[in-house]
């Protein structure tokens, strides 16, 4: 077993971004219990990476991409190791696979089908939702689909017609902060399909100054304009906000 201190830390979970010779597309951050020995990480490690767990080396580096220790010890259990919870990086090298091994497509020869001879085909899930009238292929289902559509979007224009240009307004989107400012364009945009409200905000908490991909739907000033759907709209008499005499 490792000698190395154990993580003081409440969390039994550590997150680290996962890196490797044989695949530069896997940076995502990945969350391992740290009652888990080397080995079954190595295990997790090569579903995620392509590196092969018997040819598998592990390597940890800090927040500062300074290099801390490696994971020799299979039988020790990673909670061992002086990994933080948050913010360390594993680099994992399969010493058999050159750098993006498995990216390499060239040589490999692509399979091509055409949708009509792909429906001919038995066997496929398109056809096995045919026989079972699944998704698109179910008549009610489908009827019942374009029918909430409908709905949706009649009650998303009648929600649009009670906002008008000019209006004071509200923006709660989930997972942001509300901001209040000024309607400037209602109606259908090019960039989605609906009914979206153009905003002027009153503070720089925009994406852009009324106009997307060069097509302008109204004018303000960079950084404070912005597009939301009508759900995320109520209007009402809402002051611009400032700062009070007790703040700085």
């Amino acid at each position: 077993m490792s000698e190395v201190a154990y993580i003081k830390t409440d969390s039994h979970f550590v997150n680290v971004h996962i890196t490797s010779n044989c695949n530069s597309i896997i940076t995502s951050e990945r969350k391992f219990d740290k009652g888990i020995t080397v080995q079954t990480l190595k295990d997790k490690l090569e579903l995620i990476t392509g590196a092969r767990s018997a040819l598998m080396t592990i390597e940890v580096f800090d927040q500062n991409d300074v290099k801390v220790c490696d994971l020799t010890d299979l039988e020790a259990l990673i909670g061992s190791f002086p990994i933080e919870p948050q913010g360390f990086r594993l680099h994992i090298t399969d010493s058999e696979l050159r750098k993006q091994e498995l990216e390499d497509t060239n040589g490999v020869t692509k399979f091509e089908i055409t949708d009509d001879e792909y429906s001919k085909k038995t066997g496929t899930v398109r056809e096995f939702m045919k026989r079972n009238k699944m998704g698109k292929y179910n008549p009610e289902e489908v009827a019942q689909i374009e029918k909430e559509k409908a709905e949706a979007e009649k009650m998303e224009k009648e929600a649009a017609s009670k906002i008008s240009v000019a209006d004071r307004c509200e923006v709660s989107v989930p997972g942001q902060v509300t901001r209040r400012g000024e309607v400037k364009y209602i109606g259908e945009v090019h960039f989605k399909p609906g009914m979206w409200v153009g905003i002027q905000y009153d503070e720089p908490f925009g994406k852009n100054d009324g106009s997307v991909e060069g097509k302008r739907y109204f004018q303000c000033q960079p950084k404070y304009g912005g597009f939301v759907r009508v759900g995320n709209v109520t209007v009402g008499d809402f002051p611009e906000e400032g700062f009070s005499d007790d703040e700085i």
